[in-house]
């Protein structure tokens, strides 16, 4: 059952689920969806650095038991947000409260995560709270802008139609931060240690 709850934070699905908000968000308002791409893109790429520090240089904190911020949980939580405040909006309902919903199936996803022993209470927990923000940063930059969806009734069935067919898979990027972090962080080492070095034997 928690492995289940979790494939709704994965990124094979959340994705997808993004980029059909990205082309609603486009149709409707051009800022707009500049504004989510950049917040989404700053939210992965901050996941992605606990990462690769974690898996290619070892920098964690014991005593919280933090390693990494949960990334199933973070896309889970900003992008289910953004995407039922969307939907609520285009039915005339509140997008505040779909918003809400959001926010909780992050939290559920969360929950999923450390019952499923992929992740601690600490790393879930930063996880759903930079989803949260990043969702609520954009959420309130929508309502404020008093944006018109285009295709009200057929938006909807995109996302239903790319969910169906997404949920379930798994997206390979663990694996890959996992195989090329140590590369990485060594390039880093180089870079910043060797001219330290040098300066200290001159």
């Amino acid at each position: 059952m928690w492995n289940a709850i979790s494939n709704v934070g994965d990124a094979a699905l959340t994705l997808p689920i993004a980029a059909v908000c990205t082309i609603w968000l486009t149709l409707s308002d051009r800022r707009l969806a500049g504004l989510w791409i950049l917040l989404l893109t700053a939210g992965m790429a901050l996941v992605g650095i606990t990462k690769i520090l974690y898996f290619g240089c070892g920098v964690e904190i014991p005593t919280i038991e933090f390693r990494v911020i949960s990334g199933h949980t973070t896309l889970s939580t900003v992008v289910w947000t953004v995407a039922i405040a969307l939907l609520f909006r285009c039915t005339r309902g509140s997008t505040r409260v779909g918003a809400v919903v959001g926010l909780l199936i992050g939290a559920l996803t969360a929950v999923a995560r450390v019952f499923d022993n992929a992740h601690t209470i600490s790393e879930v927990i930063s996880g759903w709270l930079l989803g949260a923000t990043i969702a609520t940063l954009f959420v309130r930059a929508f309502v404020r802008s008093g944006t018109r969806l285009f295709f009200p009734y057929v938006a909807p069935f995109g996302l239903l139609l790319v969910a169906t067919v997404a949920y379930g898979h798994h997206a390979p990027f663990q694996n890959m931060i996992e195989n090329y972090s140590h590369g990485i962080c060594a390039r880093i080492s180089a870079r910043v240690l060797s001219p330290l070095l040098s300066r200290q034997s001159d």
